[in-house]
C-alpha cells in the first residue's frame, strides 16, 4: 500500500540544474527561428517561465523579452487558466518568430490558452509531462504525469524522508 501523496513523488530541481537545462534548451533552439534562424522576441509565461526565458534570451542573444501572465494554479491545485497580462500586441501578431518559454508543460492547459492567442509561436519548456507534450514544440526533460517538480524558487533546505520511507 502506498500512503504517499501525489506531490511526494518529487523531482527536485536546483538552481544549477535549472540553469544547465535552460542552456540545453537554448542550444536546441539555436538557429531554429524563422528569420535566418533567429527569433524576433522571447515571451516568458510568468512566473515559472521567467528564469528559463532569461537564460535562453542570454544564450541566443535575444534582446526583446516580454511576459504573458497566466494563472492556472493555486498552490498545488490546478484550476482554469486565465490570462492576467498579455504581451505587447504589436510585437506578437500571430506569434510568428516569437519563442514562448515556460518552465513546465503539465496538463498543457496553460500552453493551450497561449497557443490559441498566438498560433504561429514556437513553444518551449524546460520540463514536460506526458499530458502537456502535445502543446510543446521543444522541451528538454520529460517526467511522469504523477511527478511533482519542485523548482528552486519553491524550496528551502530541509530534511526529506527517503522515497521508500524510514
Amino acid at each position: 500500500m502506498n500512503d504517499r501523496l501525489p506531490h511526494e513523488k518529487g523531482f527536485h530541481v536546483s538552481w544549477d540544474q535549472l540553469h544547465r537545462d535552460a542552456r540545453a534548451l537554448a542550444w536546441r533552439l539555436d538557429g531554429k527561428g524563422p528569420d535566418a534562424g533567429a527569433w524576433r522576441a522571447i515571451v516568458a509565461i510568468t512566473r515559472g517561465g521567467m528564469a528559463p526565458a532569461m537564460i535562453v534570451a542570454r544564450e541566443l542573444d535575444v534582446r526583446t523579452v516580454d511576459t504573458i501572465s497566466v494563472k492556472s494554479y493555486d498552490n498545488q491545485s490546478q484550476s482554469e487558466a486565465v490570462v492576467l497580462k498579455s504581451p505587447n500586441a504589436e510585437l506578437m501578431g500571430d506569434g510568428t518568430g516569437i519563442l514562448i518559454v515556460d518552465d513546465l508543460a503539465d496538463t498543457g492547459r496553460t500552453l493551450a490558452v497561449v497557443r490559441n492567442l498566438y498560433p504561429n509561436a514556437h513553444f518551449a519548456t524546460v520540463y514536460s509531462k506526458p499530458h502537456g507534450c502535445g502543446q510543446v514544440d521543444t522541451y528538454i526533460t520529460e517526467v511522469s504525469q504523477d511527478t511533482w517538480i519542485f523548482f528552486p524558487w519553491d524550496m528551502a533546505l530541509q530534511y526529506v524522508e527517503p522515497y521508500r520511507g524510514t
